[in-house]
Order: C-alpha cells, then structure tokens, then sequence
C-alpha cells in the first residue's frame, strides 16, 4: 500500500468535492454506533465547512418518499441546491452523482453519510479502485452499531482510505489563520458546532472584555 504522508497528502479545498449521502431520517433511527443528535450536528458542521470553502457539495438520498428529506440542517446550507435522489444503494453506481463529482474537476473526494458500512463503505472502496484520493469524515457518519461502523472504517482503509472527524478536516483545509478570507466564517462554524471549543472562544472573549479593578479583580 502507497503510505499517505507528504504535505501534498494534505487535503486542499481547491482540489476537494464533497458527497453527503443518505443523511435522511429512516436511517437516523437505527444509528447507534453515534449520538444521533452528535452525528447530525457534525454532518451540518461538515456542510458549513465546505461551504466557507466554497468546495463543491454534492447531496444525495436514497427513494427519499419512503426514507425521508436530506435534514434541513444540511440542505439549509445549500438553498435551492437539487438533491440527487437515487435507487442504488451503491452512490458511485449511480451515473448522475458520478457525473456531478467528474465536472467539479477535483480529485480529492469527500464522502460522509449513513450508515457507514453500507452507503459509505460501497462507494468509498469503488472509488478507490478507479483512481480517487478517498477521505471519509467519520463522525459525520455513522452505523447500526458501534460494530458495524469500525468494521467498515477498517474495512476502507485497508482499500486505501484516508479518514478524519469533520474539525481536522475544516483546520487542513485552513491550514494558516492567516488566511483571513475563511478564517472569520470558519469560525462562526466552530462556534457553532464544535461544542466545549466553541463555548472556550466565547468565554475568551467575555474575559478579553470585561474590565479589571485595581485589585486584581473583575469590576461589578
């Protein structure tokens, strides 16, 4: 196996696409290898991310009349946007997602979704074995049981997979807070999505503004 190390092994966002597959409510009732409201709140800080990066997002269901809409959370990120509504189990199988990923003209391919073992694994280890440089967001995925998702991340890196949690991805793709152009948005996200972080920043920042007496001591 090619070792994945180098900085050129770095995810970039002008070379990035992003799949989001099958975030819809029937799978959500039977994912137990998450939190279901932890798994929801990272797959929408995934979308959010990708957004402040303007890395093209593909969304994708499976028979949405019977397993319910794409979450708002994610398509609200994305007004107006078509989800692409398939039969096939197996995203990569389906020629009108695979078309949508080619015409972003990237190479580094994205993929997060439910249930990791099935909708995720599938289409990840195709992907790879035609040539794609595969990282998926694990946190923003999630499986029928704690079982099912490790085996199947296992089971995607042994075929070649990169793997990484939603806020490791968003810092790679930064890479410098000097970059002011994404800094600020990115971290309205952290803000709002990466929970004790977030609530440290806020904290920072009453701290930076309060006033201090002569004692020492924060003025009433």
């Amino acid at each position: 196996m090619t070792l994945r190390n180098g900085l050129a092994s770095l995810l970039r966002p002008e070379d990035s696409v992003l799949v989001l597959i099958d975030h819809q409510p029937y799978q959500l009732t039977n994912l137990n290898s998450h939190d279901p409201h932890a798994a929801v709140n990272a797959a929408t800080a995934l979308a959010k991310s990708a957004k402040v990066f303007n890395v093209p997002t593909i969304v994708t269901s499976v028979i949405a009349d019977r397993g319910g809409r794409i979450f708002p959370q994610i398509t609200d990120v994305f007004p107006g946007q078509e989800v692409i509504d398939r039969t096939f189990i197996n995203t990569w199988e389906d020629p009108k997602v695979v078309d949508a990923v080619k015409a972003t003209g990237r190479k580094q391919l994205i993929i997060a979704g439910l249930w990791t073992e099935i909708c995720v694994a599938m289409p990840a280890i195709q992907a790879l074995g035609e040539g794609w440089d595969v990282t998926v967001v694990t946190d923003a995925s999630g499986g029928t049981s704690v079982e099912a998702h490790e085996v199947a991340i296992q089971r995607m890196i042994a075929a070649g997979a990169n793997v990484m949690t939603w806020m490791a991805l968003a810092a790679e793709w930064q890479r410098d807070w000097a970059r002011v152009e994404t800094a600020t948005a990115l971290n309205e996200v952290m803000l709002q999505h990466a929970a004790g972080s977030g609530i440290a920043y806020l904290w920072e920042q009453q701290l930076l503004n309060t006033p201090v007496g002569p004692t020492g001591q924060s003025s009433q």
